[in-house]
């Protein structure tokens, strides 16, 4: 397997050679490519991990999760799952260190953890894949995208729960 990579290189320049193309100068304006291109969104980039750190050190998505426990505890939703709920359509980083903690104090095989497994891989980092996506396509009007992926990622959560539940 460690030879795939280098094959894969090597049939690349044996084509580029065989259709009479510059490997090289093709190479060189591909990187100059994603250079403009890193830094047409490297402003975004930068404010969203400025935004998502903040947001994480302020500890206001604590509070905003120990808001939503009672009402979350009182129609059956695991309240652990909170805080991940809050902090996957932010940070995908911040809601795996969630995950990983969940299997930590509750095991793998809990049904938390499989609820909360299950939230990882049917959510999205909403505001990290609209403001990149829309950034690089320079869309600025997204309004309508935002609500109704997080209206998605809302309902992928409930649902993952109701899911499992079913499931198990």
């Amino acid at each position: 397997m460690e030879i795939i990579i280098p094959l894969i290189i090597t049939a690349l320049c044996v084509y580029g050679l065989f259709k009479r193309v510059n490997i090289f100068e093709s190479f060189v304006d591909g990187v100059k490519e994603g250079m403009r291109t890193v830094v047409f969104i490297a402003p975004t980039m930068i404010a969203l991990l400025l935004a998502v750190g903040m947001l994480r050190a302020s500890g206001l998505l604590d509070w905003i999760a120990e808001l939503i426990r009672p009402a979350a505890e009182a129609v059956g939703f695991p309240a652990e799952l909170v805080p991940m709920g809050l902090l996957r359509p932010v940070s995908g980083s911040g809601a795996t260190a969630i995950l990983t903690g969940i299997y930590e104090d509750h095991g793998a095989d809990s049904f938390l953890a499989k609820c909360a497994s299950v939230v990882a891989g049917s959510t999205e980092t909403t505001f990290y894949a609209v403001s990149m996506y829309y950034s690089a396509a320079g869309i600025t009007k997204i309004r309508h995208t935002l609500f109704s992926a997080l209206l998605a990622d809302f309902i992928a959560i409930v649902l993952s729960v109701v899911t499992v539940g079913f499931l198990l």
